[in-house]
């Protein structure tokens, strides 16, 4: 495979599930008529943040999932989508499923959980600690979420584990220089990784949750391994339809072997 058409499906969750499953399906359906193989939306797809979590929170086999698993086999589209699982200590935790059409279903945990800017996540998300990627169409894909986009070295390792792309779902939290933060973020770990980066955010909400919770500002982009931004979205719903070719890859690791270069050292 040369090219790898995937969709930014940049929506604007509310606290309904079936409302939220209702706009996959219906972002899935579009992103099938145009070809694309892989779907990827935002964080907290399935609920957005500002409300409890712990009664949305189900299964990787649970009925929101199965709903999303079967959209995805009736397509025949791979999906990443950001969900809520139950965790092992009372708290939830902040899950990515990845759904491809043959029924398959693999789990991301979110590892950095946003504890910034005021804003505690860990209150009542449990983290991860598992990198996990997928295959579509024989294409390594690494899994990650929002905060982790502050963090270069879960990319790297990704990239070391054969991850070409790297999908970065995420409800990001508003502010002055918030919107330029995710989007130099994402074009950085890029550059780290020399991958692509799919940056998938919430869209912008017409007001901000009064307790600060992270809703989303809009700005999903695609990247290229050399950071050149081949698409990006406004801040309302929008889906982007992208193309990614993928011997550049090969072409932008041949030129900035960043990966090959690094070497392990000691400070003193």
């Amino acid at each position: 495979m040369t090219t790898l058409r995937v969709a930014l499906a940049q929506i604007g969750a509310g606290t309904d599930p079936g409302a939220n499953a209702a706009l996959v399906e219906e972002s899935l359906e579009r992103a099938s008529a145009q070809g694309a193989r892989l779907a990827v939306f935002p964080e907290a797809t399935q609920c957005r943040f500002g409300v409890p979590l712990g009664p949305v929170a189900e299964p990787l086999d649970g009925p929101w999932a199965d709903r999303i698993v079967a959209a995805a086999a009736r397509t025949g589209v791979h999906v990443v989508v950001g969900m809520f699982t139950p965790g092992s200590d009372g708290r939830v935790r902040n899950t990515l499923l990845a759904a491809a059409p043959d029924g398959t279903r693999t789990g991301y945990d979110k590892i950095h959980l946003f504890d910034a800017f005021g804003f505690q996540e860990s209150r009542t998300v449990e983290p991860g600690g598992r990198a996990v990627t997928i295959e579509v169409d024989g294409v390594t894909v690494g899994l990650t979420t929002c905060y982790d986009l502050r963090f270069p070295t879960l990319f790297t390792a990704l990239a070391d584990a054969g991850a070409r792309v790297i999908a970065a779902p995420a409800s990001w939290g508003d502010g002055p220089g918030k919107l330029d933060a995710f989007t130099t973020l994402a074009r950085a770990r890029a550059l780290d990784s020399t991958s692509f980066v799919l940056a998938v955010d919430q869209a912008r909400p017409a007001a901000p949750d009064p307790k600060g919770a992270p809703l989303g500002v809009g700005g999903s982009l695609a990247v290229g391994p050399d950071g050149a931004v081949l698409a990006s979205a406004g801040d309302a719903p929008e889906l982007l339809i992208v193309d990614l070719p993928l011997g550049r890859i090969d072409e932008v690791r041949a030129a900035l072997p960043v990966l090959a270069n690094r070497r392990d050292f000691t400070v003193s």
